[in-house]
């Protein structure tokens, strides 16, 4: 039993001070306590200034990690864009191989605990040999996944990708996306496989489905993806730029997001990735679906995707999650800033995703926290009797920190600070980070320096 004692600690009803949480050995709260006495106290293992609970880091690329600052150079067209960017990482991946995807992923795995997210959602498209071939075990890269899990200890919830075609024309997949490519059948053999490998890991691991988006899919082949879901997450990128919008309503006669609620049953099941290019009606109608809208807003920053209506969306109860997509920066509270700031720019406002209840901080945190474990299929996300254990723990000697409570530590964590203000993180009770480093910090990056120095001679 671990018993964490947080001078202040932001708990499923709102702020407390001189909380208690215990932990049980499976990694779920056994019991919470606030205004503990001075012998409860002593009772402690660990002690720590703030206490929140972990947020999930909602979409992941993890082999993307090693492209971070070498796509910064214009092509030659002088209107860079996301599709230019597209061709580069394609030629990048090409090289990368088994034992490297695992290191990297470790590493990008590692780097979202030291940020403070308790959990990995991976969207997993990196399937086989740089010539199409599949491995000799088809669920080869997702072994490498799973295992740089065993390493990290984070929270983990697998999304195999399914991806078919190279466009809405189900034009055959181009020589970059080769590696990715699968049909149903084959598909749902790796999905079985990817379930038993994910069964290696603690309970609190998750598996689910992803086709990758509506352009790389048959129309007829959702409802079959839906029901290999069974239930479990379903996640898939929607409407991130320009040109996919104009592919689909060229092809499919209706704006993405408008098809898909034409023609799916859109539920709490689901989490839609970027949805930077909605019109507003796509969007209210969106968000009273009860799907979460995965945002990442520093890769949406990075590949000019555009800005997510975040108060249309909000304002009609919707649900929202963060994630660092391409692993160019891994910032919890940099993700954050960059969502709302992208909504004070565009409507030339202050606070825009504040409340007259809640701070633009709260509602944001709050925001992710239910977005991301309902995303996860996880129980997370709060500080709360059978919940998992998953929480971050912030210095409050950190000088934006000083005599800061209640919601003014999450504004002043959010827009003053960063992320060396996380000191440690648990994980399902994993207690990971330490100081503000992950327990195998050194191993894990002199692993990922390893191949980042194999890559260079290559490239």
């Amino acid at each position: 039993m671990q018993k964490i004692l947080a001078e202040q600690a932001l708990l499923a009803n709102g702020w407390a001070s001189d909380v208690m949480v215990e932990v049980n050995s499976q990694g779920q709260i056994d019991r919470v306590l606030d205004a503990v006495s001075e012998a409860e106290q002593k009772t402690a293992t660990h002690r720590v200034g703030i206490l929140l609970p972990a947020p999930v880091n909602v979409h992941s690329h993890a082999f993307q990690r090693a492209m971070a600052g070498l796509t910064e150079c214009r092509g030659p067209d002088p209107r860079d864009t996301f599709w230019t960017w597209r061709e580069l990482m394609y030629r990048f991946l090409d090289r990368l191989d088994p034992q490297q995807v695992e290191a990297i992923a470790a590493f990008v795995q590692m780097e979202m605990l030291e940020a403070g997210y308790a959990v990995n959602v991976e969207f997993h498209y990196l399937h086989h040999q740089s010539g199409g071939q599949p491995y000799d075990n088809l669920d080869e890269m997702v072994q490498r996944v799973v295992a740089a899990t065993h390493t990290t200890g984070i929270g983990l919830t697998l999304l195999p990708v399914y991806y078919q075609y190279g466009g809405c024309d189900a034009r055959s997949l181009g020589a970059g996306q080769i590696r990715f490519g699968n049909t149903l059948n084959r598909y749902a053999d790796l999905l079985a496989m990817s379930r038993r490998a994910v069964e290696t890991l603690p309970k609190d691991c998750r598996l689910g489905v992803a086709p990758h988006s509506l352009r790389a899919i048959a129309q007829s082949d959702l409802a079959s993806l839906v029901e290999l879901a069974d239930g479990d997450p379903f996640h898939m990128h929607i409407a991130e730029q320009v040109a996919e919008v104009e592919e689909v309503q060229a092809a499919w006669g209706a704006r993405p997001v408008e098809w898909l609620l034409n023609h799916a049953d859109v539920t709490n099941q689901w989490c839609l990735i970027h949805c930077t290019q909605m019109a507003p009606q796509e969007t209210e109608a969106l968000a009273r679906s009860g799907a979460v809208a995965g945002l990442c807003p520093i890769t949406e920053s990075s590949l000019g995707d555009g800005i997510f209506d975040g108060v249309r969306w909000l304002d009609n109860e919707g649900s929202i999650a963060v994630g660092s997509d391409s692993n160019i920066r891994i910032s919890l509270s940099e993700e954050l800033r960059t969502l709302d700031y992208s909504q004070r720019l565009r409507d030339r406002s202050r606070a825009a995703l504040a409340t007259a209840e809640l701070s633009t901080g709260r509602r944001i945190y709050d925001a992710i926290l239910a977005g991301g474990s309902q995303a996860a299929g996880r129980h997370c996300g709060c500080i709360e009797t059978g919940a998992w254990a998953d929480m971050l723990a912030l210095d409050n000697t950190a000088v934006d920190l000083l005599n800061r409570h209640g919601d003014a530590v999450l504004d002043s964590f959010i827009f003053a600070g960063d992320d060396r203000m996380v000191c440690d993180v648990w994980s399902a009770g994993r207690h990971m980070v330490r100081q503000g480093q992950h327990i195998d910090h050194d191993a894990i990056t002199a692993g990922f320096a390893g191949v980042m120095m194999d890559l260079a001679e290559q490239i």
